[in-house]
């Protein structure tokens, strides 16, 4: 395939623990395809970890190379936390039939995290992440990557306000910034500044894509459920829905912001001496809610490489579904209709 024919988009990223192994289904079918290459890379926690692993294992090895980076990377990911994994089961609860998040193991996990924090349960901070990033990323060389733009997104304790690390910032403890949970793991201080998890004011940020390149296409690709059908009764229904809703809520108040300059834009209420000063950028979602909706919060802890594996497919599944309907709207128009789902008073 000639470079004419491949698309340069953005890709943003979204976290959600280990639901990242739908993100990288994704990435790895939209590599395979070949149609479309990443200018710029936003993403948050999960979501991170897939863009600095994709860019090294880009660098050091074309296509084929940030492919295997990827499986490598989540393998290791597997095999690394599976002894740190509150969902692991005992020989009779999986004799039993029972479910991860009704493990002895798991309600044990969820009682300590609500009553104590990560500064008394983990005082000396272990993080298995932090390994499995130093084995699979060199940060040094990473920083002069020039394959894409990445932004990844943290979020700043004492301000409220999101962080977003650029390529020459880029680190381990920006990636471990940008993924800690507060509940799990102990704030993250860089240059002075103390961060928890970007998914709390960008899930991811998609400001980073509009100022800072050239493509207007964002293929936004979700990994917590926008749309739940069920109105959740149980205690545990009601917490998952409750962190779909709080892992949402940054990017759907972005969306509401992209649709009002859209409509600025194609109503003709700017003038023309004006219109330069705003980009019409065209928004696109690979979006996990058939392929996620049945899966519980509980379940982002479930470091199993079958179950792993198994989200990957889902995510290969839904990219090319996803390319075989959109491909051919890249660079025309927007497939997402931000006015009719974000701003239509039917859906507030």
């Amino acid at each position: 395939m000639s470079e004419a024919q491949v698309r340069a988009i953005n890709l943003a990223l979204q976290g959600g623990g280990a639901h990242g192994a739908f993100t990288w289904g994704v990435h790895d079918r939209l590599l395979e395809d070949g149609r479309v290459s990443f200018e710029g890379i936003s993403a948050t926690s999960a979501g991170a970890m897939n863009a600095v692993v994709y860019a090294y294992g880009k660098m050091r090895g074309g296509v084929d190379g940030a492919r295997q980076a990827l499986h490598d990377f989540w393998q290791r990911v597997s095999r690394t936390s599976a002894q740190y994994s509150p969902l692991s089961l005992t020989p009779l609860e999986r004799m039993l039939g029972i479910k991860p998040e009704q493990s002895a193991s798991y309600m044990a996990f969820e009682s300590l995290t609500r009553s104590f924090s990560p500064y008394q349960l983990n005082p000396l901070n272990i993080n298995p992440l932090r390994d499995v990033l130093t084995a699979c990323v060199d940060f040094a060389e990473l920083k002069r990557c020039q394959c894409s733009k990445l932004f990844l997104s943290a979020t700043n304790i004492r301000s409220g306000n999101v962080r977003v690390f650029r390529n020459e910032e880029l680190s381990i403890e920006a990636v471990l910034a940008s993924a800690c949970l507060p509940s799990l793991f102990q704030a993250i201080e860089i240059d002075g500044a103390f961060y928890w998890d970007g998914g709390y004011m960008g899930n991811p940020s998609l400001f980073p894509l509009f100022y800072n390149t050239d493509s207007r296409d964002v293929v936004v690709v979700h990994i917590n459920p926008i749309f739940n059908p069920d109105i959740p009764r149980s205690a545990s229904e009601i917490a998952d829905r409750v962190n779909e809703i709080t892992f949402n809520s940054a990017l759907l108040k972005e969306f509401r912001a992209v649709a009002f300059v859209t409509k600025l834009i194609e109503d003709g209420w700017i003038k023309d001496e004006y219109r330069a000063r705003l980009r019409h950028m065209l928004i696109h979602s690979i979006r996990a809610d058939d392929a996620l909706n049945a899966l519980g919060a509980a379940s982002k802890f479930n470091t199993e490489w079958r179950f792993l594996t198994d989200l990957r497919d889902r995510g290969r599944a839904t990219a090319e579904q996803w390319l075989a309907e959109n491909y051919i709207h890249l660079g025309k128009r927007a497939t997402v209709d931000l006015a009719e789902e974000y701003l239509n008073p039917r859906n507030a």
